[in-house]
């Protein structure tokens, strides 16, 4: 037993029990705090973060669908390729921000490590191409050109590649069946971006980071139906990564096919007359320059006339589409985009912007008989016609004294128009003009469809430009200041110009109506504006909307959804001046502007219109237009600084009609040999695995032909070329 009294020991535990209470209630305020903030201030945040750690998402990408040509032969589909990518999140991490492990895999891959680094650093407004413009938390694709052997050293090498991948994926691949380009109809993809992530994000399509998405062209118009929707499947892991069980899974749905119009036997044609008649022009001489036509960009349509469907579309310059397959290079890209590269990415066909010249005629003399002037009456045709102090020459100073509007037509007088311009803008008040003109001219353009888009369905079309008076008066608002800073009363022509401008830019003068009146001045048009107002005179006056849709089916096959034609508008004609036209228009084939270019048609079984075009641009070569229909097929063609539009383009195009309906240089027509001698109306069939039986495209050669014979079918004074 002790000896230590009771009552000496028991102040000092006392104090030490109050030190231990304290010290127990402190542990347990503090305690109390910290669960506090961890659950009550910052609750949501931290179960958010741990509902992250918890979870991983597998995603696995959709297969896109294929593009489809009218027979069923792909125009762009998926091949599985070695992709080896590199996770940026993973580099990031590393001391040296992974410039070891991307030197090394460049060594695997054959590559310089400056391209391959080059290749995972992040677009910004500053970077230039190649760049990664997706996702910095997706892997980025160095090469999809893999060997299996580079694949199988970086996967038995891990230790060495962290944050590498090589995965056998599913790449899109743009097909050039017989040799066909159709690069700015199809398009190209590239990575989504967190923005239209964002964007996207409460729609019925999201986008996950790992999706490719169309930019251009019908993969982009149709870009939801093609995607599909990618597979994920959620795991639940530990707080160290492991896999302790399977949370949800949503099946990867494959992307839709889409069958369109185009025909890429047709395609391979015109896009090789195209070419050829560019090169063409190329060799012949220019004597208002006294050099070389440059021939440096063209386009070329084939339109059903009684749907709007396109055949065949093509523009010069043009690109491959495979390059820009996992990531564009630096040197491609300069190529596409930079200033010698004439810029290939566009489509000339929706948007190249030009003068028509005299194909515009046809709305000319529309405009002319619904402002009171007779179709058949009689109208001089001078080579020349006077405005004021200034002389507006007939092309080539042709004279074919007293004609009607159809005559006009054959032969593209271009005084006659001047005339009728003339007298409609003096009877709408000239430069003091009435309260309320008629504007015969230009409001009938306006109806034709000119100044405003076709409705496509290709992003990006242009509207082109009708100069009326509304025109005239915003374009004088927008550049008065400068041209008062640099006209001069009495300077060099361009500083006269621009002082006359200053002055009465806004005032629609007899000048601007005389030269409007033939395609010439401000006016601007599109290939597939004209194309489809030469349609819509073909199948008695309706406007179709172009369309490279025909259906969207199934990957299955099953679920069909076509894409019926759809028009917007009429012509504003009666259907006695629409007959009258086109029987004018027939003539320019058998005695008019193109008869030198269609000796030996046969216009009995295949009766063929057309109408030429010679388009002169300011400080530039004049611009080649060719126009033309048959019953079932408009074709029209342009070539910018290429000659006339006879000479130039009116060769290939009826190098197109004669591969299109199986005809040689003499009439002859072998339907065996026809490659769409009728619209194609079936659509191909496409069995419940995906698969297609599509017929092999061999490549476009011609047979070489007899020169054309200059003088058949020449009846009266010989047309000009125009």
């Amino acid at each position: 037993m002790s000896n230590i009294p009771e009552t000496g020991r028991t102040p000092r535990v006392q104090i030490r029990l109050v030190v231990i209470q304290v010290l127990v209630f402190s542990l347990l305020l503090t305690l109390g705090g910290r669960l506090w903030y961890l659950q009550i201030r910052n609750g949501d945040e931290y179960t958010d973060e741990a509902k992250n750690n918890h979870v991983q998402q597998v995603v696995q990408p959709a297969v896109r669908g294929a593009i489809l040509d009218a027979r069923g032969v792909p125009l762009a589909d998926n091949e599985t390729r070695l992709v080896v990518s590199a996770s940026r999140t993973e580099l990031m991490k590393m001391k040296d921000d992974g410039k070891g492990v991307l030197t090394r895999l460049a060594g695997v891959l054959g590559m310089k490590p400056k391209d391959v680094t080059d290749k995972v650093r992040l677009c910004d407004a500053k970077t230039p191409q190649p760049c990664w413009n997706g996702s910095p938390y997706q892997p980025i694709p160095v090469t999809d050109e893999a060997t299996t052997q580079q694949a199988l050293q970086i996967r038995e090498r891990a230790e060495d590649f962290p944050g590498i991948t090589a995965e056998p994926t599913a790449v899109r691949r743009y097909t050039a069946p017989g040799k066909t380009n159709t690069a700015q109809v199809l398009g190209y993809l590239s990575p989504v971006t967190d923005e239209e992530i964002t964007k996207a994000k409460d729609s019925d399509s999201p986008f996950l980071r790992s999706d490719q998405i169309g930019r251009s062209g019908i993969e982009r118009t149709y870009d939801k139906e093609l995607r599909g929707k990618a597979g994920v499947t959620r795991y639940e892991v530990d707080n160290l990564g492991r896999v302790i069980g399977q949370a949800a899974k949503d099946e990867a749905q494959p992307g839709a096919n889409l069958v369109t119009s185009i025909d890429a036997r047709v395609q391979a044609v015109a896009e090789y007359e195209l070419n050829g008649a560019m090169k063409a022009a190329r060799l012949e001489f220019d004597k208002n320059t006294d050099e070389n036509y440059k021939a440096d960009a063209g386009a070329v349509v084939v339109m059903e006339n009684k749907t709007g469907r396109i055949i065949s579309m093509a523009s010069q310059p043009t690109y491959d589409p495979n390059s820009w397959v996992g990531g564009i290079s630096g040197k491609d890209y300069a190529k596409l985009t930079g200033k010698d590269s004439n810029y290939p990415l566009l489509n000339r066909a929706i948007q190249g912007q030009a003068a028509p010249g005299s194909i515009f005629k046809v709305i000319s003399s529309t405009a002319a008989v619904n402002a009171g002037y007779p179709f058949d009456g009689d109208y001089p045709c001078p080579s020349s016609y006077s405005v004021g102090g200034q002389v507006f020459k007939n092309f080539e100073s042709k004279g074919y004294g007293s004609i009607d509007l159809g005559r006009a037509l054959e032969v593209s007088c271009d005084t006659v128009f001047y005339g009728l311009a003339h007298q409609e803008w003096q009877k709408d008040g000239g430069t003091k003009p009435k309260k309320k003109t008629n504007d015969w001219f230009y409001k009938t353009a306006h109806q034709f469809g000119l100044g405003k888009e076709t409705g496509i369905d290709l992003p990006n079309e242009v509207r082109g430009r009708v100069p009326d008076r509304q025109w005239k008066q915003s374009f004088w608002e927008a550049n008065k200041d400068g041209w008062c800073r640099q006209g001069k009363k009495n300077g060099d022509y361009v500083e006269k110009i621009a002082y006359e401008n200053c002055l009465e830019g806004n005032r629609m003068r007899a000048g601007d109506s005389v030269n409007y009146s033939i395609g010439q001045g401000d006016i601007l048009v599109t290939p597939i504006q004209m194309a489809t107002i030469y349609a819509a005179i073909a199948n008695g006056g309706t406007l179709y909307n172009p369309t490279i849709g025909k259906a969207v089916v199934g990957a299955d096959g099953k679920t069909v959804q076509e894409i019926k034609p759809a028009s917007h508008g009429k012509l504003p004609f009666t259907g006695e001046t629409r007959d009258q036209i086109d029987e004018a228009l027939a003539g320019v084939t058998t005695r008019g502007s193109a008869a030198w270019r269609f000796g030996g048609w046969p216009q009995d079984k295949i009766p063929m219109h057309a109408k030429t075009g010679t388009a002169e641009v300011y400080g530039k070569q004049t611009t080649s237009w060719f126009v033309s229909y048959t019953e079932d097929y408009t074709i029209i063609m342009t070539i910018a600084q290429g000659g006339t539009g006879s000479g130039a383009s009116g060769p290939a195009v009826r190098n197109i009609y004669e591969a299109m309906y199986g005809l040689d240089e003499k009439g002859g027509q072998d339907l065996k040999k026809a490659l769409l001698p009728k619209p194609q109306t079936a659509l191909p069939k496409i069995e419940a695995d995906g698969s297609i039986d599509a017929p092999k495209i061999e490549p476009y050669e011609p047979e070489e032909k007899d020169s054309p014979d200059e003088t058949a079918q020449l009846a009266g004074p010989p047309a000009r070329r125009d």
